[in-house]
């Protein structure tokens, strides 16, 4: 059987952290699936890991030195960026991560970095306030822009001794990343892809609220498909317990008003939205300060919330805009009104009575032109893939 990175050429870059000796995993299992690894490393990175071991795993020289040529008598950081499927540093410092958002090259790692034209993973690690200083998010966030994809730490006891966030990802995590970006078509790059996914919670008190069944799953499966095609991924969710999908920056709110606030913010730097989300139509025009107490019978007067969508379609530009239709009856009619009268580019039309149920997903595809795509059950990855086939041929068409 076929290993999932057969013939894959990836550059490992090492920095120096002392979570270092984790890339020799990441090295083996990465073999271990085909791929066939050069590493690069900085002067720092062999004070933690001696490059002999590295070249003992993946049987080639490790590129260091800027000023000689590689094992091919070739310009080194030339040659290797343009041969490589995937530059993968982890663990990277603050340090380099600081040196790729501001073009400086002044070792191999960094010069290499500026000649590679395949897509770039980045695994940081540090310490927890490091990562959380202003100068290293910054650099994180222009790096994103750029097409750069960033697999944020885990949280938990660092080298210093403190707990928080600053811990490289697991090796598995990153393999897997690794196996997502190279088993997909990367036609998202560059795009900015806001996702919105799960429900809303409407106060009536402290106590109780007012939602709805989602789950969320639809959404975060479109914003890990997304992620997987090249794109930056935003994804801001209602109250759910799924996990966040690595590289994937999410933003958790709870109420519609929270979701449009957060949606809106971020329109700006979108080129793509997907309202994957269950938003609240109404909610308690107030919100009791205490419990309600029971009593007979209850009135509870409500108000509309902000259309997230149409608020969106107002401002549309040169942005796809994707929504989602649950329905319990005359699906297509009430979707294609919901098409026209919010701007949309694409809407996703399903049967409220499966929407929110289980692993799968029964969909049709409704597109600005007119074409209808009635697709058979899937799980929710597939239809998250085939929705963004969809969008990525409606850019297509928009630029060609």
């Amino acid at each position: 059987m076929k290993r999932s990175l057969e013939g894959k050429e990836i550059i490992l870059g090492v920095t120096g952290s002392i979570a270092a000796y984790k890339a020799v995993e990441i090295l083996r299992e990465l073999t271990s699936r085909g791929a066939n690894l050069t590493v690069v490393m900085t002067d720092s990175a062999q004070r933690f890991v001696a490059p002999l071991t590295f070249e003992t795993l993946s049987r080639r020289p490790v590129l260091t030195d800027l000023f000689t040529l590689d094992y091919e008598k070739h310009i080194g950081h030339v040659t290797a960026g343009e041969r490589a499927d995937l530059l993968l540093v982890a663990p990277v410092t603050a340090n380099t991560i600081a040196k790729f958002a501001h073009g400086l090259a002044d070792d191999f790692l960094s010069n290499l970095y500026l000649c590679s034209t395949c897509p770039i993973l980045l695994a940081p690690a540090m310490d927890r306030d490091m990562y959380a200083h202003a100068a290293v998010r910054e650099n994180l966030d222009h790096l994103k822009t750029r097409g750069v994809h960033v697999l944020e730490p885990e949280y938990g006891e660092l080298a210093s001794g403190l707990i928080g966030q600053g811990r490289l990802a697991d090796p598995f995590t990153i393999v897997r990343t690794v196996e997502a970006l190279l088993g997909h078509p990367q036609d998202l790059a560059g795009e900015t892809v806001l996702v919105s996914a799960g429900p809303t919670q409407e106060p009536l008190d402290p106590v109780r609220y007012l939602s709805n069944r989602s789950s969320g799953k639809m959404g975060f499966a479109i914003a890990e498909a997304a992620r997987d095609r090249g794109a930056h991924v935003l994804l801001v969710s209602g109250p759910t317990s799924l996990p966040t999908p690595p590289g994937v920056t999410r933003t958790d709110v709870t109420t519609a008003q929270e979701m449009c606030q957060a949606v809106l913010e971020r329109l700006d730097i979108t080129t793509i939205l997907i309202m994957a989300a269950a938003v609240a139509d109404y909610r308690p025009s107030t919100s009791a300060p205490q419990k309600m107490k029971k009593q007979e019978t209850l009135t509870v007067e409500f108000v509309r919330n902000p259309d997230i969508l149409a608020e969106a379609g107002l401002h549309k530009g040169s942005r796809i805009l994707v929504g989602f239709a649950a329905e319990t009856d005359n699906l297509l009619e009430n979707a294609r009104e919901k098409l026209r009268k919010k701007h949309l580019d694409l809407i996703v039309a399903n049967d409220v009575r499966v929407a929110f149920a289980g692993e799968t997903t029964r969909v049709t595809l409704l597109d600005r032109q007119g074409q209808v795509d009635e697709l058979p059950e899937l799980s929710k990855r597939e239809a998250a893939d085939r929705i963004l086939d969809r969008i990525a041929a409606l850019r297509g068409e928009e630029r060609g």
